[in-house]
């Protein structure tokens, strides 16, 4: 079960691989645009999270499809769906508020991506998997101890996370793929 498991993910390497992708980009913008009002952070996160939900979404559906197991992959991505849409709806909400919802999201996604880490094979890059799911509660923590801290430094926190999780994202992406490419052949199917 666990080799078959990492053959799914090795099949669908382009899914986590894009999601690395946005984080990165999501970071990159966070950094270079700090005095933008944290009313447009929130936007611009909201969005991250519709299409990173959306991408886990179509992960678990192609695992479904493939009769594989695909919980943890579905709740990932509706929790991110669900939490992406509140932020956007209500981009006006307390600052406070929106810093906690954000810590919540982190922990419970840190929590789900290090419990799959361990139903992924070692050569599948269970290592890259697990580092994402400690970035992300190690960055909910830090949220929670210094919920007051100014826009400024949570557009730079969250700037710093987005990258350190894209970039683990893009690592596991691409090991999955060359792992896709070792187990299919040069002429897999993407």
């Amino acid at each position: 079960m666990l080799d078959a498991r990492s053959a799914l993910l090795a099949r669908n390497w382009w899914a986590i691989a894009l999601r690395g992708v946005f984080g990165i980009l999501f970071g990159i913008v966070a950094l270079l645009m700090p005095a933008a009002v944290m009313l447009t952070l929130a936007v611009f996160f909201g969005v991250y999270l519709l299409f990173d939900g959306v991408f886990g979404i179509v992960a678990a559906i192609r695992a479904a499809q493939h009769h594989e197991r695909w919980g943890l992959l579905l709740a990932e991505g509706v929790l991110n769906v669900i939490v992406g849409v509140v932020v956007w709806m209500f981009p006006g909400g307390a600052v406070l508020g929106f810093v906690l919802l954000i810590a919540a999201w982190a922990l419970i996604t840190g929590g789900l991506m290090l419990a799959s880490a361990f139903s992924l094979h070692p050569s599948h890059g269970r290592f890259w998997l697990a580092l994402g799911g400690v970035v992300s509660l190690i960055w909910g923590v830090l949220l929670i101890v210094a919920p007051l801290a100014g826009a400024l430094v949570l557009t730079w926190w969250l700037g710093i996370y987005a990258i350190v999780f894209g970039v683990t994202l893009l690592v596991l992406g691409f090991r999955l793929r060359a792992r896709h490419q070792d187990i299919s052949g040069p002429y897999a199917r993407v």
